[in-house]
């Protein structure tokens, strides 16, 4: 993790993923969703979402967790190919997940690797690097999604938890809410980056 030079002209792309388990190298992701935040605004109109067809069966603790079944993704693009059409979408934007530095980050880079993509480096903000910046690093101190959004106040969408729509949805707020609050610019200078990968083709062969 590294701090960046200060950035005048940084547009960023907050993201979720849901996966098969926790295992980068085990597992894929099964869906993602995404949105714009631009100028210290939430764009929900500009905004990317597929499912994602796993090559084992999404097991029933999985999909009691995310709400997402094997029936939801039969039919959907294997996941190097959803990855390619988000890379096509998210542009040299700088990322923004939370816990992205140990688990979203992990899995962009793993399917990258797992299929031999071509890659381009991407900066990325892990938003856990924001909350403890508000709320400090005490031994006990929780930052979770459901931390902030209980510390921030921050109201139902009716989006379900642990759907990539849902956490996207209240992850931005987070973020918002966040920034106001730390004073930080549009651009959040002083907030640390790490790096990772996305396919630098959009052109995926269909095993």
């Amino acid at each position: 993790m590294h701090s960046e030079p200060p950035c005048r002209n940084e547009s960023f792309v907050i993201y979720d993923l849901e996966t098969t388990g926790l295992s980068r190298d085990d597992d894929e992701f099964i869906q993602i969703a995404a949105m714009r935040y631009d100028a210290g605004r939430l764009c929900a109109e500009d905004s990317f979402f597929s499912f994602a067809r796993p090559r084992k069966a999404i097991s029933s603790f999985i999909e009691q967790y995310t709400g997402i079944g094997n029936s939801h993704v039969q039919g959907s693009s294997r996941p190097e190919e959803v990855l390619c059409h988000f890379a096509r979408w998210a542009g040299r934007s700088t990322l923004i997940a939370h816990n992205g530095q140990r688990f979203d980050s992990k899995f962009l880079e793993s399917t990258c690797r797992r299929h031999g993509l071509a890659t381009y480096e991407v900066d990325c903000i892990d938003s856990i690097q924001l909350s403890k910046m508000l709320f400090g690093t005490t031994r006990g101190t929780g930052h979770s999604l459901d931390h902030l959004k209980a510390r921030l106040q921050l109201r139902e969408s009716g989006l379900r938890r642990h759907d990539a729509r849902g956490d996207v949805d209240l992850l931005g707020r987070a973020v918002e809410a966040m920034r106001e609050r730390l004073g930080l610019d549009h651009f959040l200078n002083g907030v640390p980056r790490h790096h990772s990968v996305l396919p630098l083709s959009a052109e995926v062969i269909r095993p």
